[in-house]
Formats: structure tokens, sequence, C-alpha cells
């Protein structure tokens, strides 16, 4: 069994705290993430798979429970410190670069994640031929725009960009918010292919949140289902390989109606 990387016990949020429309959308929520782990996330709409990802990334405080990393406790930790262990690419491509800078300087800055910031050179040339080897395994023509800046990029180039800087640094933890759903079919699924081999080449631990069915089912090994604030369906190895569509349109429906 490996060992957990990050742990969510009985994690507690509310929005609209202290007023009559305070809600609570993650319900004392369990979630063990271990080594390796490639989870898709399903729910439906409001059932707060945003909000787990939030409450993961620090964008929305935890108002009660724990979130360990590696056993200790990071909840009490803000968004910006949480980028030393964790990337997040979110659905729109405009999110995650910087637009007038160029796709080179956009992975130089990633390369310096989590490093401290000083007036040092920034040998963007000596870079370059790594940048060109790293973006042409995204097979979308990226190699060729190293000097483009990122706002004349097509929405998949941006997107393929965003993915490869947030994995630039191998975090312990990627999240995906929907990081295809912008995108035209084709696309989508040529993102969605280039996401898999590097996530799996490259061990990543992550949980990728997606509408598409098919997608939840071919990737990763593990697929959950969040519904009401809550991990109701958690699904791994074998169990997870011999699901069909249609058993879990079956479960969505059992919990819906």
């Amino acid at each position: 069994m490996s060992n957990p990387i990050l742990e969510l016990r009985d994690v507690v949020v509310n929005v609209n705290q202290n007023t009559a429309e305070q809600i609570m959308i993650l319900k004392h929520l369990n979630l063990t993430i271990n080594d390796g782990d490639f989870i898709t996330v399903l729910g439906s709409n409001g059932a707060g798979k945003s909000t787990l990802f939030n409450a993961i990334g620090g964008n929305l405080p935890i108002d009660s429970g724990d979130i360990l990393l590696h056993g200790k406790p990071v909840g009490h930790e803000s968004e910006e410190q949480r980028t030393r262990f964790l990337s997040r690419v979110f659905q729109d491509p405009k999110l995650g670069t910087a637009p007038r800078m160029t796709v080179a300087e956009n992975l130089l800055l990633a390369e310096k994640r989590g490093q401290r910031r000083g007036l040092v050179p920034r040998h963007l040339k000596q870079a370059m031929p790594h940048f060109k080897e790293i973006t042409s395994t995204m097979n979308n023509g990226l190699e060729q725009r190293l000097n483009t800046p990122t706002g004349n990029l097509s929405g998949g180039q941006r997107q393929a960009l965003s993915f490869l800087m947030a994995t630039l640094k191998r975090p312990d933890i990627l999240l995906l918010d929907e990081h295809t759903a912008a995108l035209d079919p084709k696309t989508s699924q040529q993102l969605m292919r280039t996401t898999n081999e590097r996530i799996t080449d490259q061990h990543l631990t992550c949980l990728m949140i997606t509408h598409h069915l098919d997608d939840a089912l071919t990737y990763g090994n593990r697929l959950i289902v969040v519904n009401d604030g809550q991990i109701t369906f958690d699904v791994s190895g074998d169990a997870k390989k011999a699901l069909t569509q249609d058993k879990l349109l079956e479960f969505f429906n059992d919990f819906e109606g």
C-alpha cells in the first residue's frame, strides 16, 4: 500500500458564513490520495467538485477538519504557500499564463516556481534548447512559437503551455480543473492524450475534474464521485476498469433521483 501524499479528514467548507444564506458545501469530506494516484473526479453541478479543489489549493479556507501533506497539516497555509507542492490548471486557457510574455519567458517563470525571486540574469538563451524539447512533446506546434507572446496563441496551445508550466517542476499534487472543457473536441482529445502520457511518464499524483464520462473511465487508476459535499463513490484498479458508462449513469441517477 502506498503512503498517502495528501489526506482530507472531516473537511467542512461553508459559504456565506454567519449569514442567513450560509450553506455547507463540503460536509465532513474524507479523501486519501496516494503516491501516483491519477484520480478522475465526477459530480453534477453544485456537488462540490470545485470547492474540493479550492480547499486543497488554499483558495478557500476550510472551516473545520484537516488537510495533511505527508502527514503534516497544511490547511492553514495560503494559496501562495501551497505552490511549493501543488500546481493547478484551470478550465480557462487565459488563466495560468502571462499574455504579454513569450512562451519561453512563461516557461522560465515556471522553472523558478517556489524559488526566492532576486535580481539574477534570466539565462533565457541557454534554456531555449530545453524549452524546444519539452514543448515538442505537446504535439501541437508549440515548439515553433517559443518567441510568440502567449496572448497570440490558440486556446489549445495556450492550455498546453499552462499544463507544461504546471508540471515542469513536478508538483506533489497536480489539480486539473476541467482543463480540456473550453477546447474543441479534437484539441481536447489531443491534450488529454498528452496529459495522460506526461502524468504516467513522470509518475505524477493528479486529480482531474471532468464532465466527460468516457475520459473519466479511460484515464486514471481511480475514479471518485462527489455528491452533495461528500465522496459517495470511490473505485480503483480492476473495479474501475470494469466500470461502464451505463453503470456510472445508473449511479448518478440513483443519487439524483
